[in-house]
């Protein structure tokens, strides 16, 4: 006798998403400029782990201080400020000077700190990697640097293996790092979408821009990948720039091919424009919404 097997939520598969036709785009490319220009202003700084990079005038102060903010960019943001600034406090001088000089007294300022999955051995090991990479390259944008000139010579497509030099060479200057130590700074190998590492780069590789310092320009704006959150997928996929649903490497690939179609020089201008819908009151009209709200996007 034959029984009939119950379904439940994991049967029922999800509607497919639809992408984006290519004749929308300028249209959506007009009603996603001035969102832009709306949220990249000076007071986005203060609430914006961005802000940390702009207390230090020094670029070395500024791009260790934001690849730290970065990588602990994971959370409440409230809760994130008030981590990245007990970090940097414990520091007592700035980033350059500490990482640059530091000892194993240096070290012992930061017991007791946690964050999230962050552990003060954890921070600990991340700083000595950078203490290296300062003695070996003599600044943080010159290992950038030497990374990107690595990926360009090893694939045509530098904005994807970039990431992954840079994984690998950092994490090759402290190989006796425990394990765990390397998930804090993701890699696209491992199909991670990278959001923290592609966010700090966005910071310091942008130029003109208000709120990001563009401190480390070693590679063209042209190559840089949207840092993809949950707002920026939300939108994304209301758009149709994403077909995916997870929230991958290739989802990253996706939605910045199509910005870049748009804004073929600068694409990452648009994660204030796709962040900036999910924290900021903005009606979205009808006419760019290809896949419906309702479709737990």
């Amino acid at each position: 006798m034959s029984t009939k097997r119950k379904t439940g939520p994991s049967d029922i598969r999800a509607p497919i998403l639809l992408p984006i036709a290519e004749e929308q785009l300028p249209r959506l490319k007009r009603f996603l400029d001035p969102v832009v220009q709306q949220v990249e202003t000076t007071e986005y700084i203060a609430t914006d782990p961005v802000a940390f990079m702009h207390r230090f005038d020094d670029d070395s102060d500024r791009n260790l201080a934001g690849f730290l903010s970065a990588l602990l960019a994971w959370g409440r943001r409230d809760i994130v400020m008030r981590k990245i600034g007990e970090l940097l406090e414990r520091f007592g001088t700035g980033p350059a000077d500490y990482i640059g000089n530091m000892n194993r007294g240096d070290e012992a300022r930061l017991d007791g700190f946690k964050h999230r999955t962050f552990t003060a051995d954890d921070i600990r090991w991340i700083l000595r990697g950078l203490s290296r990479v300062m003695r070996d390259y003599g600044s943080f944008e010159a290992f950038w640097r030497e990374c990107y000139r690595s990926a360009a010579v090893s694939t045509d497509r530098t904005d994807l293996s970039l990431l992954a030099v840079f994984h690998n060479r950092f994490f090759d200057l402290i190989p006796e790092a425990p394990f765990r130590v390397r998930k804090h700074i993701s890699s696209p190998d491992k199909n991670s979408s990278c959001k923290r590492l592609w966010l700090f780069l966005r910071w310091t590789v942008r130029q003109q821009s208000c709120v990001d310092p563009g401190s480390m320009p070693f590679m063209p704006a042209s190559e840089l990948m949207i840092p993809l959150d949950v707002h920026v997928a939300r939108f994304s996929r209301l758009f149709g720039l994403l077909t995916r649903r997870a929230n991958d490497r290739r989802a990253v690939e996706e939605i910045t091919g199509w910005l870049r179609q748009m804004a073929p020089h600068d694409p990452a201008k648009y994660d204030y424009a796709l962040f900036g819908l999910g924290i900021r009151d903005i009606a979205i009209p009808d006419e760019f919404v290809v896949n419906d709200r309702t479709m737990n996007l």
